[in-house]
């Protein structure tokens, strides 16, 4: 028999490499899932590649390039967070790009402005091989197909359209999917979230006659309502005046971060019973209510409004190269994949998270355009706001000039015109003399 020191020495001994071999196990295990985890969303977004509701690169190639694409190659920019070659790495099949323009143009030239962005969207979704330009839900289904990166266009700040509804419409034929009714002024019909601006200041009309001939409109026409940066009263009553569901396109939970624009809950149920979508947000202000953030505090965002409405209500909207800061390991569309992988993590599924990449913004653009159909014999809205309720000393009086009121002519520029011609008629007759 053993002795009793002999028995404890072999004891320690097994002890000793049954602990080792835990531990090689252990960091095998560690090592195979964290490799796992990584190759699972990749998979994961693979197969369902992401649809990003907003991004502000357009807003970038003008003030860093003045729009001159010919100077810059899109596959590798610097400055911004927002090229070709991130898009892949990103998984980002499909990107809302942001037609903006600062509310200091409204009532001046944000019309033109704002057909300059959708001018350099289109030029470089379509100059790029890698960039297809889409204008419908079955585009972007067969967009991906042919893996290509599909380019939706879309207005933020209904300052762009000048209180226009032909307006509106000229921006569906150029290819626009989607407008923002509000930026961070208020328009002569929608209320903002901002109080940046004092412009247009209205008390108990969040959502004036016009506004509602606007997304009446839009509802005709087949175009997303988007109510980020609207003022809560104004989500509420476009909620109750749309036929076809909207969108956040770039918003997130006030209930984690108390930020304006952040939607509350109870405007989320509305959003609920709407069908439509609300696009997680990735500015730092937006998520942590500070200038920094961390990729879980996103994932916070996302549980919450999972608890609230369901997962089918969630989508993703960056706001890249549009906001100042963004989370930790979230600081260009690059980076999705890290994002996923921490949702996946809290006990999401793969079919919750496929949805919330593509399939519920998907069901929501098939959606607008089912009620689009169901509208065609609706004829173009012929409303027009009134004029003194845009107060815009720009806008013409369509009707010919009082002649009495032109500036008087000086002498001078009065006998200018009768100089030349008498000089043309000499000219004339003097060629007639040398010709005889």
């Amino acid at each position: 028999m053993l002795s009793r020191k002999t028995a404890q020495v072999a004891l320690n001994t097994i002890w000793m490499q049954s602990l080792g071999q835990l531990m090689v196990l252990y960091f095998l295990w560690i090592f195979i899932c964290g490799y796992s985890e990584s190759e699972r969303v990749q998979d994961l977004m693979s197969r369902s590649p992401l649809i990003d509701g907003h991004n502000d690169l357009a807003l970038q190639l003008r003030i860093h390039h003045s729009n001159r694409l010919s100077h810059i190659d899109l596959h590798n920019v610097s400055i911004v967070a927002t090229d070709i070659t991130r898009l892949q790495a990103g998984q980002v099949q499909a990107q809302m790009f942001a037609a903006y323009v600062l509310c200091g143009a409204q009532d001046k030239d944000a019309v033109r402005l704002t057909l300059e962005q959708v001018d350099v969207i289109r030029r470089m979704c379509t100059e790029y091989k890698e960039f297809e330009l889409v204008t419908s839900a079955q585009e972007l289904r067969n967009s991906e197909t042919r893996h290509k990166i599909a380019c939706l266009i879309s207005i933020e700040g209904g300052h762009s359209i000048d209180s226009s509804l032909p307006a509106l419409r000229m921006f569906y034929q150029l290819g626009v999917r989607s407008m923002a009714l509000t930026h961070t002024c208020n328009t002569p019909w929608a209320e903002s979230s901002s109080k940046h601006y004092s412009v247009y200041q209205r008390e108990k009309d969040s959502l004036t006659d016009f506004g509602k001939a606007v997304v009446e409109e839009m509802n005709r026409l087949g175009m997303i309502v988007d109510l980020s940066h609207a003022s809560w009263d104004t989500a509420r009553a476009v909620l109750n005046h749309s036929k076809a569901p909207v969108i956040f396109s770039h918003s997130a939970s006030y209930s984690i971060c108390n930020h304006s624009r952040n939607v509350p809950d109870w405007l989320l149920h509305e959003l609920k019973k709407n069908r439509g979508l609300i696009m997680v947000n990735l500015h730092s202000r937006f998520i942590s209510c500070r200038d920094k953030a961390s990729i879980s505090q996103v994932a916070d965002h996302f549980d919450h409004i999972k608890e609230v409405i369901g997962a089918e209500s969630i989508g993703i909207g960056g706001d890249f190269d549009g906001a100042m800061s963004f989370p930790e390991g979230l600081e260009d569309v690059s980076k999705y994949p890290a994002l996923i992988q921490e949702i996946l993590q809290r006990n999401w599924t793969e079919s919750e998270l496929a949805d919330v990449l593509r399939g519920n913004f998907l069901r929501v653009f098939e959606e607008v355009e089912r009620v689009r159909d169901q509208l065609s014999t609706n004829q173009p809205s012929e409303i027009q706001i009134p004029f003194k309720k845009a107060e815009n000393p720009c806008r013409l009086v369509f009707r010919p000039p009082d002649l009495r009121s032109l500036p008087n002519l000086s002498s001078r520029d009065q006998h200018r015109p009768a100089g030349l011609l008498i000089l043309a008629i000499v000219t004339v007759l003097s060629s007639l003399f040398m010709i005889q």
